[in-house]
């Protein structure tokens, strides 16, 4: 599962009041919730674009500093997808997962892309002790 950070100086709470609403209106209405370090998190066991078999997202709270936001996708094999003719779909799917992310977070693919690499960056440079 990805987590995903907040642009700076903003909470997502502020960004997304109803999380359960907020996934719904993107990907469909969640059947079941799941457990990802103490906090629940929404699943959508059929989602409404072809393309992704399961959806897990939500918030992680820590104390101490800001809730992120995480999405774990699991996509139908490509070969299926366009077996069944759902193309268009797959164009959608990736607009779907952007949007979502920049409306939560408010940073784009861009800023979201760098972040990650700072983090690994930042990872390899930490020594092998800590």
């Amino acid at each position: 599962m990805r987590e995903y950070k907040m642009r700076r100086g903003e909470h997502l709470e502020d960004r997304v009041e109803d999380m359960e609403a907020f996934i719904t209106d993107y990907f469909g209405a969640p059947t079941d919730t799941e457990e990802y370090k103490g906090s629940d998190l929404y699943v959508v066991e059929e989602p409404d674009n072809p393309v992704f078999s399961r959806i897990v997202a939500g918030a992680v709270e820590y104390s101490g500093k800001k809730n992120k936001l995480i999405l774990d996708i699991e996509e139908r094999p490509a070969e299926e997808v366009i077996a069944e003719g759902h193309i268009d779909a797959a164009e959608e799917a990736v607009g779907l997962k952007n949007n979502f992310l920049e409306e939560a977070t408010g940073r784009d693919a861009k800023a979201r892309r760098d972040s990650m690499k700072r983090d690994v960056e930042d990872d390899a440079d930490k020594p092998d002790s800590v």
